[in-house]
């Protein structure tokens, strides 16, 4: 097998961790890759270097390569999702004097939060989020479209600048990926109110893509590049594994944050606000368990949908996430399939025994926080 070297772009956030782990740890080697880790500013620069082919693969955000498969943003490009890099993960937060403003709430109640926030009078409230095809952004629109007259305003901040931006005033509250809620607080600047999970319970959060014709040409790169991050994936959400992943993330060349801002997203232990007791938060992020690596068709209908693409887009979305390479490239090493390539987002309210290729699939609870489902012929 001749070795390979590829340049994979990053954005510094915890749910990185696949790539980092798949380099540091030797499963790329394994596949006789070379995993060339390129640290991006922004989305949108990691965006624009990938579709201009500076970078064979990236992690990216799960709706940019639904947007930019449908023409939606920036550079229009075929991009593949090959894989999903992590579930959940998010947080959301409010700065010390808007939650002065709005008084307590209970942590994780998505209800109450939305009703306090509605109940406050005055200007928008400027909400940053990392980039507009996030799930991020989709989040807070499908979680706000419940209080039609609260009146929002979107700001586009980058994750590592998003304490400065409530530090500032330049925003009022923000939905963003670890560590950067918890660096806020740390800086005593905002308090976090709920996760990205209690709006939607098993939301892709970053995937790993690659452009449609890089991955035609290079069909065994990219078979090496999914085995070695779905290896990474599993040895990251094994418990005995979570220190160590904190000491390798909290590396310079990584994350460049210290460790004690990178543990509660691995283990779940996330504390609301400066000097309060951690909170645990069962499923905060997933990189493995519950079929998290799989790309869901579905997934990809429900991130168009909220995009508004009409049906010729969603079925544009759907080809995106690429579940015949998964299937096709995981098999081989023992991954369990499941028996479909969709499901009805929002249905499950319990762990639940699918069927699949070994007969070992428990799916974890996907509801949303209003209750619906979706189902995308």
């Amino acid at each position: 097998m001749s070795h390979t070297v590829l340049n994979c772009g990053y954005v510094p956030l915890v749910d990185c961790a696949p790539l980092v782990i798949a380099k540091e740890l030797g499963f790329a080697a394994e596949e006789a890759l070379t995993l060339n880790l390129v640290r991006q500013p922004s989305w949108s620069a990691l965006r624009d270097m990938l579709a201009l082919g500076h970078l064979d693969a990236a992690q990216m955000l799960s709706p940019m390569p639904v947007a930019m498969s449908i023409g939606l943003g920036g550079l229009p490009a075929q991009v593949d999702t090959l894989m999903v890099l992590s579930v959940n993960g998010t947080v959301f937060g409010v700065s010390n004097a808007l939650a002065a403003d709005i008084g307590v709430v209970p942590f994780g109640d998505a209800h109450a939060l939305l009703k306090a926030l509605h109940a406050r009078k005055g200007k928008p409230l400027r909400i940053g989020v990392p980039f507009h095809y996030s799930m991020h952004r989709l989040l807070l629109s499908y979680w706000t479209a419940a209080a039609p007259d609260l009146r929002i305003e979107e700001i586009t901040v980058p994750p590592p600048r998003m304490a400065d931006a409530v530090a500032d005033g330049f925003v009022d509250a923000f939905w963003v990926g670890e560590p950067w809620g918890s660096v806020a607080v740390q800086q005593n600047v905002a308090q976090l109110m709920m996760t990205g999970c209690d709006v939607w319970q098993f939301a892709p959060e970053k995937v790993l893509a690659a452009r449609h014709d890089w991955v035609d040409a290079n069909e065994d790169a990219a078979r090496r590049l999914m085995r070695a991050v779905f290896q990474a994936s599993a040895w990251l959400d094994a418990p005995k594994n979570k220190p160590l992943a904190v000491e390798i993330l909290g590396r310079s060349e990584h994350l460049s944050v210290s460790p004690d801002l990178i543990d509660p997203a691995l283990t779940g232990h996330i504390v609301p606000k400066q000097n309060a007791t951690p909170i645990a938060i069962e499923r905060f992020l997933q990189f493995h368990k519950h079929a998290a690596t799989f790309p869901w068709r579905s997934q990809a209908a429900w991130i168009a949908h909220q995009l508004g693409a009409d049906a010729a887009g969603i079925a544009k979305a759907k080809a995106c996430f690429r579940s015949d390479l998964y299937r096709k490239n995981l098999s081989g090493i023992g991954a369990d399939m499941p028996g479909a390539s969709e499901k009805e987002e929002g249905a499950l309210r319990f762990e639940t025994a699918v069927a699949s290729t070994r007969g070992h699939m428990i799916l974890a609870p996907d509801a949303f926080f209003d209750g619906r489902t979706f189902d995308f012929p």
